[in-house]
């Protein structure tokens, strides 16, 4: 038998913290050949990206430690290997697509800085031929459209779109293993299928090796050969991808291929009254100055858009990313500049000064598609949701705050006594319930939710999608969700807007829309979510 391109052997990973050691991966072993993929699944905090991360010694020596384990990659032990050997691995043998891209994508540095570093430091490709390969992998992950921006930076990117920088860098030097924590976390269902099928084609032509990371099972039993499911750290079952999704015996396992947003939407009240309404809304941003300074051309990111929403009622706003869904959210909260009229309880907010429209934040809150992103690492828990109160309370008392505080945690199902922990401690679905409890902290009328289930697991985005019904039930909130989850989209809104290239395309009630679509494009992502999750 032919030694496996790497061999992880009884890993365990320790980290060390004020209240002790904490056992983050316990006995972990699992082998993955040349050219073949296996996929590690599990629920948040499982262990899957810490053991992802301990392959490419990513983890912070110390406070993380191997207590026992090998990790073999082409035969080297990788295990407490020198970080000039480390050098020589990383990025060149083994790439790595992390999953959160606004976190590990460097905010200073334009696109082709950041894909052309790698170039130049493992190949030594410089000047014309750095940037022929530096479009070659643009057009690669489908960004042939922004090769004409190759100075944008990160913020200016869509959330997909930065997804789609973070494959095209882990790609750029051919590696013999990849790992894909979570690589199409932020893609819509178009985008992912051609992702996916990259993916696949490299694996066919290079012969690289794919080590999957996903909390998507439909992806899983799409991609890979071979699956290891984590719980708590440990591998409970590992099986061919086909065996196991055929008969799965661990009973934790079928829970997962079980497990998916559902459920029925809030019955509609008809006598509803109208909470917030935009018309013409316009959010163009300059692309081309001229010598004085002046814009010449735009994106038209929002290009006339009008929607309303009734109170205690979901629209949900899908399209593929760049369509322009986020910036119109944003600009709905006076987060970027717009054009248009907006008119929220009945009072137009639409020229406001930021100090006029101050008392409006508390009744108007998002809760942001990346939560560790979005969350202060400097600010425990208790401070990042009670900040709010901060500002539009300041007349309540330390101990009426922290009583706030410890109200909002509960409605989010979280432990109290967690608020005075820090924002990394914490897994993916815990972090995006303690930016839901921020928002409601505030007791806001209209929330914009931004992708909140995107980097979520199945089992962790039905928890939320079920959270969220909850608290809009309780409280008569309003949501605007957006998405380029099909699923979570249907089992949320009451009606849905399309959005394409910064336009409405289709807009309607949701059954409408999913059973009976009217334009080419809405049929297009109809038949890519269908397609992907058969």
């Amino acid at each position: 038998m032919s030694t496996p391109l790497l061999s992880v052997k009884n890993l365990s990973v320790n980290f060390q913290t004020p209240d002790g050691v904490f056992e983050a991966v316990k006995h972990v072993s699992f082998n993955l050949e040349k050219g073949k993929s296996l996929a590690l699944v599990g629920e948040s905090g499982s262990g899957k990206s810490v053991t992802a991360k301990s392959i490419m010694q990513l983890l912070s020596y110390p406070p993380a430690s191997h207590p026992n384990g090998s990790i073999m990659f082409q035969g080297n032990e990788l295990v407490g290997a020198p970080e000039s050997f480390m050098r020589t691995v990383r990025g060149d043998k083994i790439g790595m697509i992390f999953q959160e891209p606004l976190s590990a994508l460097n905010p200073l540095h334009n696109i082709e800085k950041q894909i052309g570093e790698i170039l130049e430091l493992h190949k030594g490709l410089t000047g014309k031929a750095k940037r022929a390969r530096i479009i070659e992998l643009m057009e690669k992950v489908g960004l042939a459209n922004l090769t004409s921006r190759l100075n944008a930076y990160p913020h200016e990117l869509s959330g997909g779109q930065r997804q789609r920088v973070m494959i095209a860098m882990a790609l750029a030097n051919d590696p013999d293993l990849l790992i894909a924590d979570e690589p199409t976390t932020a893609l819509d269902v178009t985008v992912q299928a051609q992702i996916l099928e990259l993916l696949r084609q490299l694996q066919d032509t290079m012969g690289m090796a794919l080590l999957l990371i996903s909390h998507d099972l439909h992806v899983v039993e799409k991609m890979v050969d071979d699956v290891c499911v984590m719980k708590h750290g440990e591998i409970v079952e590992s099986a061919p991808v086909k065996t196991l999704f055929k008969s799965a015996k661990n009973e934790y396992t079928k829970k997962l291929l079980s497990a998916q947003p559902s459920g029925k939407v809030l019955k509609e009240d008809k006598n509803a009254e109208e909470l917030l309404c935009a018309t013409n809304m316009q959010v163009h941003f300059p692309l081309k100055k001229n010598f004085f300074g002046k814009a010449v051309s735009y994106v038209k990111a929002v290009d006339d858009i009008s929607i309303s929403v009734k109170r205690g009622q979901t629209l949900g706003v899908v399209g593929e990313s760049g369509s322009g869904k986020s910036t119109l959210g944003f600009a709905l909260l006076h987060l970027v500049k717009s054009k248009g009229r907006v008119v929220f309880q009945g009072q137009d907010i639409s020229n406001l000064s930021p100090r006029q429209f101050r008392p409006y934040r508390s009744d108007m809150q998002i809760v942001f598609q990346d939560p560790f992103g979005s969350l202060s690492p400097r600010m425990s828990i208790g401070q990042i949701i009670g900040e709010g109160l901060g500002i539009h309370h300041k007349d309540l008392s330390a101990q009426e705050k922290d009583d706030l505080i410890v109200e909002a945690l509960k409605e989010v199902h979280l432990d109290p006594a967690t608020r005075h922990r820090y924002p990394h401690e914490f897994s993916g679905g815990q972090r995006q319930r303690v930016s839901i409890a921020r928002a409601l902290i505030l007791k806001p009328e209209f929330i914009v939710m931004d992708e909140p289930t995107s980097a979520l697991d199945m089992s962790v985005q039905a928890e939320v999608v079920d959270l969220l019904r909850e608290l809009q039930e309780k409280h008569t909130l309003t949501y605007m969700f957006i998405s380029h989850d099909l699923r979570v989209v249907r089992a949320l809104s009451h009606n849905i807007i399309v959005m394409k290239d910064g336009k409405v395309v289709e807009q309607g009630s949701t059954a409408a829309v999913f059973d009976n679509p009217q334009k080419d494009y809405t049929k297009n992502l109809m038949r890519a979510a269908i397609e992907l999750k058969a």
